[in-house]
């Protein structure tokens, strides 16, 4: 998943969910929009429908310092990298 699509999900999920159009890819979400914890479980697991997989306890850890829609791109492109890396290596020890 390219970037700007993962964006453009992301940016569905805000109008839908939570009802913030047009957040600023920069904007400290939590101080514009206060967007609180409860927020950030419910976003976490809109990634995981939109990953088509169940984030592990180290990674919904490594989302509590998350702010902005960029942070919150680049911790799916970090995500998905991981699994398509866990995939390449479940694959090779099958041979």
């Amino acid at each position: 998943m390219k970037r700007d699509d993962i964006k453009s999900e992301i940016i569905k999920i805000f109008k839908n969910q939570f009802e913030i159009e047009n957040p600023g890819l920069d904007e400290d979400l939590r101080e514009i929009y206060e967007f609180d914890s409860i927020d950030a479980i419910e976003l976490l697991r809109e990634i995981e429908v939109l990953l088509r997989s169940e984030l592990t306890r180290p990674e919904k850890k490594k989302a509590m310092d998350i702010r902005t829609i960029n942070q919150i791109l680049d911790y799916i492109e970090w995500l998905s990298s991981r699994r398509a890396k866990t995939k390449v290596r479940s694959r090779s020890r099958k041979r």
